[in-house]
């Protein structure tokens, strides 16, 4: 392959995959989430950790916030990303894989994270528009590009 006529460069090294894919997942989520929760989505992610006195907060805790959604976008991309080291299909089927990937994160968030953290509110049950609506964008808008970074930004093994 010509590199200076590949419109990408790709690397052996996961980190720019996972930070492209990371990035973006992160991105789109937060539009999502600030479309469907408002501008205290990023309280919402604090009071995991800080409980409720996130809630009213400042711009500090709304930073913290937003730091803590785009680490959680990163690790998963990170996570995707070096599992692919060992399951190479991963790579070579991107669409399937993200949009399975994409469920999986939202189950490990909604049933595993969120009720362990200090969130200050019970977690569930979950109406159906809210199971769909989640679901959809952590296929589309989470899962699909961090496999989509993986697949066009790093070399196959």
């Amino acid at each position: 392959m010509n590199v200076a006529a590949s419109p990408i460069t790709r690397s052996n090294s996961l980190a720019v995959p996972i930070l492209v894919g990371g990035l973006i997942a992160g991105t789109f989520d937060a539009i999502a989430a600030i479309l469907t929760y408002g501008w205290g989505m990023a309280r919402g992610i604090a009071s995991g950790l800080l409980g409720a006195r996130a809630l009213t907060g400042g711009a500090g805790v709304w930073l913290l916030g937003l730091a803590l959604h785009f680490f959680i976008a990163v690790s998963a991309a990170a996570i995707y990303c070096y599992s692919s080291r060992r399951l190479t299909f991963l790579r070579e089927h991107f669409l399937v894989c993200g949009i399975f990937y994409g469920i999986a994160i939202y189950l490990v968030m909604n049933l595993v994270v969120v009720p362990l953290s200090a969130f200050p509110f019970p977690v569930g049950p979950f109406t159906a528009r809210a199971l769909y609506q989640g679901l959809l964008i952590h296929m589309i808008f989470i899962g699909l590009p961090i496999a989509a970074g993986l697949r066009f930004f790093s070399k196959p093994a």
